[in-house]
C-alpha cells in the first residue's frame, strides 16, 4: 500500500508551521504578499453576494497590501484578514485555514513557500476516525485471538 507522504498528519502539521513561521517571518519584516488559496477552504464573514463568489476560480489569489495587509491577523490554525470585494467593494472578513494557503508569493509572481499538503475538512474526519475505529478493532481481535493474552483483560463478572 502507498502511502501519500503530504497527506499525513505529521506532513500535515510540519506544512502547517512552516506556513504559519513564513508568514509571522514577513510580518516582522513588514513585507507585503500575497496568497493562492483554495477557495473551498475560505470563510467569509459576512458572506459574499453570490456573484461575487461565482466569479472565483478554485484557487484565488490575495494580494496583501494597504489596509488589508494592515487587518491580517496570524492565529494558530488560521490566517484573517479584510478585504473589499466587487465593483462595490464589498467588505468582508476573509479566514483561511493555514493549510488551505497554496502559495505564499511576494514581489508579486516570486513564491516563496508551495503546499503540497491539503486541510482535512469535516468529511475527511469522519472517514478518519472510522478508520482509526477500525484499526483499533482489528487490534483488539489480533490481541484477542492470543490465548496467553486474553487472561491480561479483567473479568467483567
Amino acid at each position: 500500500m502507498t502511502i501519500n507522504l503530504f497527506q499525513t498528519p505529521e506532513y500535515r502539521a510540519l506544512m502547517q508551521s512552516h506556513i504559519f513561521e513564513t508568514i509571522e517571518y514577513l510580518f516582522n519584516r513588514n513585507q507585503e504578499f500575497a496568497l493562492a488559496c483554495e477557495i473551498k477552504t475560505i470563510t467569509f464573514t459576512p458572506e459574499l453576494p453570490t456573484e461575487i463568489l461565482e466569479s472565483f476560480n478554485e484557487t484565488v489569489l490575495f494580494i496583501l497590501s494597504g489596509y488589508t495587509f494592515e487587518s491580517a491577523q496570524l492565529e494558530e490554525g488560521h490566517f484573517s484578514f479584510e478585504a473589499g470585494f466587487g465593483p462595490d467593494n464589498f467588505g468582508s472578513l476573509v479566514t483561511i485555514p493555514l493549510l488551505g494557503i497554496q502559495q505564499i508569493l511576494i514581489g508579486g509572481d516570486t513564491p516563496i513557500m508551495i503546499n503540497h499538503a491539503k486541510p482535512v475538512l469535516n468529511e475527511e474526519k469522519e472517514e478518519e476516525s472510522d478508520s482509526q475505529k477500525a484499526l483499533k478493532s482489528s487490534s483488539m481481535e489480533a490481541l484477542l485471538n492470543n490465548p496467553e493474552n486474553k487472561k491480561l483483560l479483567k473479568d467483567k463478572k
